[in-house]
């Protein structure tokens, strides 16, 4: 299987990325900006996406009941040379499945993602699961 995307400058402030019918707007400003995702930012939105489409991919398999799920990931970088050391992550289910069933979809979500794979295969990727708590009502 292949994947495909080109990248162009657009001007000093921005790039655009394309796949298939899709566009993104790239921050490739090295002043940064707040409309559009730096490097690292995709990088770990790769990874997000990865994630929840693994857990897409699973759920029906293991008959999973979720209602939503988050991910929040953070990168450790280094100044020299720049490259990232780690990525932690956390997923959230909103789920009313019990605590080993989550584990199990954790353990599935690890071991079929191809880029959460390739990640951990370069760096430390480390993370936990866990249900979504509802909100407290003041």
């Amino acid at each position: 299987m292949e994947y495909r995307v080109t990248a162009e400058r657009v001007d000093a402030h921005g790039s655009l990325a394309r796949s298939k019918d899709a566009a993104l707007v790239m921050d490739t400003d090295v002043t940064g900006r707040r409309d559009a995702f730096n490097p690292v930012e995709l990088f770990l939105a790769a990874i997000a996406a990865c994630m929840i489409k693994g857990i897409e991919r699973v759920t029906p398999l293991l008959k999973f009941e979720l209602r939503g799920v988050e991910v929040r990931l953070r990168a450790a970088r280094q100044d020299s040379p720049p490259l990232i050391l780690r990525v932690d992550y956390e997923l959230i289910v909103d789920t009313d499945e019990s605590d080993g069933r989550l584990e199990l979809l954790h353990r599935n979500v690890r071991k079929y993602g191809t880029i959460s794979n390739t990640v951990a295969a370069a760096v430390v990727l480390e993370g936990t699961i866990r249900r979504r708590v509802a909100d407290a009502v003041a």
